[in-house]
């Protein structure tokens, strides 16, 4: 086990410079505080070390199930939280403030195949599967993305064809998130009319293999594969018969975005806090780093835009509860969110100085994990034409 302050003590602090619990319900707060203290006693003490040798805290699964960070605001009668999207976003900040990998584990399990599977699936499927996966007790992935089609997944390849009392499933995904360990995966595919489908591939079904991918610098504590499907046979009550094109798995990349503009704050307060805690420490020319003014132009520029992205996610948040967040203000609050978080990142290092580069302190693996969540479930720049065809109503995609 790595030996470093951060495995002995989690000393973070949550700031709060515009006083925005008091905007929160006392259920926010408890909630916080749960995940809070979970990641502090089970998240911290071993981050550094799972992620230098790029190895998946897999045990952690169960865990996450066990305090409701998987599906928490899908409904109780499933065996899911039934919170409210506040709170959701709330464990996504948390999580995310322990590790971005440890995000993506609950992100993926809870927005992008248990919201599905609710969303789209049948009633068997629902009961079948989502009490297991609320639980940890299946793990499952989400499989979009191709080797040659990221940010067009209209452009997919793998296809499926109808065999009577089933189908036959072709083609693979790429970048999945737990796909290696996974016992179901939710794939989207085209069936023989071009129509994109989604529908649940088994573990174990011939012809499905989820190699990992190897040699990551970013979120190396979470585990990364590909999906291959070579002729697999699946159920037609495995598809999804309440939705058909590109709606049903963008609709899904909102609800994990949405998440992930509350997560990438919590990244960003872990490395603000640290840089903090830091800059009084740390005397150089008789006096705290601190006291210079460089160091508090970055301190007070970092609590800035970390505060302008606290407000972003709660707003959004009640639009959420509401009803009335769109895809569109979604991408806004990831794009800004998850940029404000590097550059926070980047500006904490400097704080640190050497001691910035080590696993001594958290910020060079934040930094390295948020370089992908910039890039993933729609790159910065795709966020940004989304919300330019939103505010001008010109499709710059075509």
């Amino acid at each position: 086990m790595t030996n470093n302050k951060r495995s002995a003590q989690d000393q973070f602090v949550s700031p709060d410079y515009y006083q925005i619990d008091d905007l929160l319900q006392e259920e926010h707060i408890l909630v916080r505080a749960s995940i809070r203290d979970w990641v502090k006693r089970e998240v911290s003490p071993i981050i550094e070390d799972y992620t230098e040798r790029a190895e998946c805290p897999i045990h952690l699964f169960r865990q996450l199930g066990e305090i409701g960070a998987l599906g928490p605001s899908l409904p109780e009668e499933y065996g899911c939280g039934g919170m409210d999207e506040i709170s959701y976003g709330i464990i996504m900040q948390e999580l995310e403030r322990g590790d971005s990998g440890i995000r993506s584990m609950a992100s993926v399990q809870g927005s992008l195949v248990m919201y599905p599977i609710y969303r789209y699936g049948s009633e068997e499927m629902k009961r079948k599967y989502l009490p297991l996966l609320a639980k940890g007790e299946l793990v499952g992935c989400f499989g979009l993305t191709e080797p040659d089609h990221g940010s067009n997944p209209n452009g997919m390849l793998t296809n499926i064809k109808d065999a009577g009392d089933h189908y036959i499933l072709n083609g693979s995904k790429m970048w999945i998130t737990n796909s290696p360990i996974a016992d179901i995966a939710v794939v989207w595919a085209k069936d023989e009319e071009g129509a994109i489908r989604g529908l649940i591939v088994e573990k174990g079904m011939a012809g499905f293999k989820t190699p990992v991918i190897h040699g990551k610098w970013s979120l190396r504590a979470s585990i990364t594969g590909e999906l291959v499907f070579e002729d697999v046979k699946v159920p037609k009550a495995n598809v999804f018969q309440a939705i058909k094109g590109l709606k049903g798995p963008l609709s899904c990349l909102s609800k994990a975005r949405y998440g992930i503009s509350w997560g990438a704050v919590g990244a960003a307060m872990d490395c603000y806090d640290s840089a903090l805690r830091y800059s009084k420490e740390r005397i150089q020319f008789g006096k705290p780093i601190g006291q210079f003014q460089l160091t508090q132009k970055k301190l007070a520029e970092m609590i800035t835009e970390i505060t302008k992205a606290q407000l972003l996610a709660w707003r959004l948040g009640t639009l959420a509860n509401d009803g009335k967040a769109s895809p569109a203000q979604i991408s806004m609050a990831k794009r800004n969110n998850v940029l404000m978080a590097l550059e926070v990142a980047r500006e904490a290092r400097q704080i640190h100085g050497g001691m910035g580069i080590t696993n001594e302190y958290p910020i060079m693996r934040h930094m390295m994990n948020l370089e992908t969540v910039l890039t993933y479930e729609g790159t910065h720049d795709i966020h940004l034409l989304i919300t330019g065809l939103d505010v001008t109503g010109l499709n710059a995609f075509s």
